[in-house]
């Protein structure tokens, strides 16, 4: 290369350029270096930046910088690295490789190349790790033997120097065959029997003499194995491999690996693992299955199946509950229904919610869905079904109607007396009310607030008006309401309602006065005044304060005289007796 450089700048200065042979070779001596590669052993090839140079040891003139040197020698361990070429200088390297691999059992077959004898040889592979030798130690055979030795098989010949591919193509050897490769013939071929191929002994991988020389190639094996073929979706698997004499080796799905290892893998489907291991000696596949379990497993359970639920109004008043319970495997993604929990496994307390908000009786089934999925596309969906019974009641109202006397009564002396026939009626219905509205309201108590018209003296009016709110509350106690719930409150003739109320009020009630109340005003004030009122706590309603008029013995009650205790007792006959019968035994006065 330099000389050829040389006389090109030569004649350029002849023909009258401005430069000379002594500049000539400075500039040449500034872009290259020399190295000068000696081998051990001396067949071995020298690869310059990945290309095929020749065997041997030599010197190199290359361009400064860096450059990858590679020695190879078939049966010993390859040796690379990088060199730096300087300008100007020669690098001495010496590369020393070792022997490497078993002797090759045969039967054998020998391929015989004739043509470009420093050509690199390379079998199943454009790399170097394909290399098996040099033209020059495989062209002849007869006195000195000279021989490629390969397994039965197809080989993908390729023959290359200095980046250059003087032919390629596929040779099929049989055992006790010799096919002869004529490369300057477009590889022609020529197939003659070789009977000691047949039953020769095992051969090592490189043999050389003076003029000749043997390479046995040995056949690529191979294994693989699975830790567990059989794996649930998600759970990992080991892959091992082995493999010999090959150059590269791969598994599907994973890529290059080395020729022998372990892999963790974790596939998501039904997966074929294939192990493919090339080399000069041929290629081996190798498969193995794992097979994956993609459904989840899920169970799903309630403590419960059937829980109470009872409200009135906008108030539970009993709200069942249970525990909801499950758990899954083989699954990385779960979803419960109804309700927001994504665990895998776990329990949860679930009450009782039904959809219906109108009053009347609940029967009403709620499914609880648990769905597991997994990365492998599995799913698997089971249920639980919660029973609610029940009911939803309107919420209690009580009818409150103040409460009525005849003049005077209760007496001192007769305490339980004075209470009529209809006004019992109104206490009895406010007990049961009220019973209802303590479910609804725990807080509930009624508050009896006794009053006496103006007649006497404010301390027997007081006392009246005590006796009044006291009897009220003995009998609602005596209909099943707790005394701790009734508080009582006597006023006496502090707080009267005046005329004009009282009017106000007549023109208000349903019941239309008789005219011998609206005849006698002063008289229906006064009666107005013998009263109890009546409070609900804690929603404070309070009674309403008409006049009872269509009620049996409201005469006696409105009439301005003390009525007689007999007139009285007579009035407060068995509350059970109906209003109808009741009038019945009215006093006409």
């Amino acid at each position: 290369m330099r000389s050829r450089r040389l006389a090109m700048l030569i004649s350029v200065c002849l023909a009258g350029a401005c430069c000379c042979v002594s500049q000539a070779l400075a500039q040449s001596s500034n872009e290259t270096g020399k190295l000068k590669i000696h081998v051990v052993p001396k067949q071995s090839y020298v690869w310059i930046d990945g290309k095929a140079i020749r065997d041997g040891s030599q010197t190199l003139t290359l361009p400064a910088g860096s450059h990858q040197v590679g020695a190879y020698n078939y049966g010993y361990l390859p040796k690379t690295q990088d060199v730096q070429v300087i300008a100007g200088q020669t690098k001495a390297l010496n590369i020393d490789l070792q022997a490497s691999g078993d002797p090759v059992p045969g039967p054998f077959g020998d391929i015989e190349l004739k043509g470009h004898p420093r050509a690199a040889v390379l079998l199943n592979g454009k790399t170097p790790a394909y290399f098996v030798g040099h033209v020059d130690e495989f062209d002849w055979n007869w006195i000195w033997h000279q021989r490629l030795l390969v397994r039965p098989g197809t080989y993908q010949l390729t023959v290359s120097r200095k980046g250059d591919t003087i032919w390629s193509g596929p040779v099929t050897v049989k055992a006790g065959q010799q096919v002869t490769v004529y490369l300057d013939h477009n590889g022609k071929t020529k197939t003659k029997n070789w009977a000691e191929g047949r039953n020769m002994p095992a051969q090592r991988r490189f043999r050389a003499g003076i003029a000749s020389a043997t390479v046995a190639v040995a056949p690529v094996t191979a294994q693989l194995s699975a830790q567990s073929n059989n794996v649930a979706c998600g759970q990992a698997t080991q892959l091992n491999w082995t493999s010999s004499n090959a150059a590269d080796t791969s598994i599907s799905g994973i890529g290059e690996v080395p020729a022998q290892g372990n892999r963790t893998t974790s596939p998501t489907q039904d997966t074929t693992y294939v192990l493919t291991a090339k080399g000069p000696g041929g290629e081996v596949t190798k498969s193995i299955a794992v097979n994956v379990n993609g459904a989840p497993t899920v169970a799903v359970s309630l403590a419960q199946p059937e829980i109470h639920y009872y409200k009135v109004g906008d108030r539970v008043i009993d709200q069942g509950s249970t525990m909801l319970q499950w758990s899954t495997t083989n699954a990385n993604s779960v979803k419960v229904e109804p309700g927001n929990s994504s665990a895998l496994s776990g329990r949860e307390k679930v009450s009782a919610n039904p959809t219906q908000t109108t009053a009347g009786p609940i029967n009403q089934t709620v499914t609880y869905t648990v769905t597991a999925t997994n990365a492998c596309g599995g799913t698997t969906t089971k249920t639980a079904q919660l029973h609610i019974l029940g009911s939803i009641d309107p919420a209690p109202s009580a009818t409150l109607a103040s409460i009525y006397f005849p003049t005077a009564y209760p007496t001192k002396q007769n305490p339980q007396a004075g209470l009529v026939l209809s006004e019992k009626m109104a206490l009895d219905n406010l007990a049961t009310q009220f019973k209802t509205f303590g479910l609804y309201e725990h807080n509930a108590s009624l508050l009896v607030i006794g009053y006496a018209d103006v007649r006497g003296s404010n301390e027997y009016n007081q006392a009246l008006s005590q006796r009044r709110a006291a009897l009220i509350r003995n009998y609602l106690v005596s209909k099943g309401v707790p005394a701790d719930d009734i508080k009582i409150r006597a006023e006496g003739k502090t707080k009267q309602l005046d005329q004009k109320t009282v009017d106000i009020l007549d023109s208000k009630n349903s019941q239309q006065p008789e005219k011998w109340m609206t005849k006698n005003a002063k008289t229906t004030w006064l009666a107005y005044n013998r009263r109890a009122d009546l409070v609900l706590e804690p929603t404070g309603q309070q009674s309403t304060m008409y006049y009872p008029v269509d009620t049996p013995y409201t005469k006696l009650v409105w009439q301005r005289p003390e009525p007689s205790l007999k007139k009285i007792e007579s009035a407060g006959i068995n509350s059970e007796m109906t209003v109808q019968q009741s009038r019945l035994l009215s006093p006409t006065d």
